[in-house]
């Protein structure tokens, strides 16, 4: 019989998790921590694996072919499986059977997926409006976002208590928000409402090209095709909160994002990283004044964040990067990870519950050695817990 191709990929992909488990949210079945990578038995995953996106303390996988799974921490309905219970290993989304999904994302407490054909549906805590359905309640079955009925959804991304998403259409990219406004992440006046349970168009990015949106805590960024960083939100570092899009100007184009509760994570195209925030999240390296400009206010200087470059990486390209509640990961051209950050329940996989200020290498084993030459690593972080899939 022949062979398929993704028949070769579900053959050499492995799954990877480490840190916190007590909600079942690193699918080995034990409700504890783990201090080191634990490799996944490949039968708990039906096809390879697309993407993960993990939230407070929930996965979602993405699924070659559109199909979704989820497990963990299900209290809210954030698993989407007409339940409010948690799940200790990968569960069908039935409710997705019958559609194919090409964008997840997980939240603290709630679940974003978005449909080939541009649909966008929600579920779990809604309590901030996060659903985006005009009700301030809990969903246990994905519903669909009726705003966008007529729109065609390419991206989501959810917040701690917030939600993000990406239009396209013939009249250029939007992005909306809609869940806790206080901080100013949903790109609109904070001062109208605390939240806002129906989409809300972002203001300042009617006229760029955006290519990738993040959401995490109280933070919320875009990336445009120009390589421009946008931030608004919650400010890092003590600096005060942004309520519209604000470019992070940087002398190098950026070619990823990643954001915590308290840092962001940039990668640019020559494959360094940078970062926002405080210094529990790494050594404050050689600082590079990072100025903030209002994206609706012609280069008038707004506010000003520090972005550091991430130490003991001199030399060293860096694929990927990742960043969960309070630690971070990135993926070395090697295919290795290295983490750094909060480690309080094993989610740096160094074996240790001990904070760490610099990147340090996780090992996957014997195959961390060289021998495993054709190796594409990808890392994933939660709130407390990572995720790494090597095929």
């Amino acid at each position: 019989m022949e062979t398929t191709i993704e028949q070769e990929e579900e053959k050499k992909q492995e799954v990877w998790s480490w840190g916190a488990g007590t909600d079942g949210q690193l699918a080995t079945g034990r409700l504890q921590d783990e201090l080191v990578p634990q490799l996944l038995p490949s039968s708990l995953f039906q096809q390879p694996i697309s993407s993960l996106s993990c939230g407070g303390a929930h996965v979602i996988a993405l699924l070659h072919g559109g199909k979704v799974l989820t497990w963990g921490r299900g209290t809210s309905g954030q698993l989407g499986h007409g339940d409010l219970l948690s799940c200790s290993f990968p569960k069908p989304v039935e409710f997705f059977q019958d559609f194919v999904v090409t964008c997840v994302s997980a939240g603290w407490n709630h679940s974003g997926f978005v449909s080939d054909e541009g649909c966008l549906f929600t579920c779990g805590d809604g309590s901030f409006g996060q659903l985006g359905n005009g009700e301030l309640t809990s969903q246990c079955t994905p519903l669909i976002v009726s705003n966008f009925a007529s729109r065609h959804v390419d991206k989501i991304a959810c917040g701690m208590r917030h939600s993000l998403a990406l239009l396209k259409g013939r009249s250029g990219d939007q992005v909306y928000g809609f869940g806790s406004a206080k901080r100013g992440q949903l790109g609109v006046p904070y001062d109208i409402a605390r939240y806002m349970s129906t989409p809300q168009c972002t203001r300042g990015l009617e006229d760029i090209n955006i290519v990738c949106i993040s959401a995490n805590g109280d933070h919320t960024a875009a990336l445009s095709t120009d390589g421009d960083m946008y931030i608004w939100g919650r400010g890092f570092t003590g600096s005060s909160d942004i309520c519209y899009p604000q470019s992070a100007i940087s002398s190098t184009s950026l070619c990823q994002m990643a954001l915590g509760w308290h840092h962001a994570l940039v990668l640019t195209g020559n494959g360094d990283v940078f970062m926002f925030g405080g210094a529990r999240h790494g050594v404050l390296g050689d600082l590079q004044t990072s100025m903030l400009k209002n994206a609706t206010q012609n280069a008038e200087e707004t506010n000003i964040n520090v972005m550091e470059r991430v130490p003991g990486l001199d030399g060293v390209k860096i694929l990927q990067v990742a960043a969960g509640a309070e630690h971070s990961a990135i993926v070395k051209d090697d295919g290795t990870i290295m983490t750094w950050g909060w480690g309080e329940h094993g989610q740096l996989g160094l074996g240790s519950t001990c904070d760490q200020t610099m990147p340090q290498f996780v090992s996957l084993n014997q195959r961390d050695s060289g021998s495993y030459t054709k190796t594409t690593t990808k890392a994933y972080c939660g709130s407390g817990f990572t995720f790494a899939i090597r095929t």
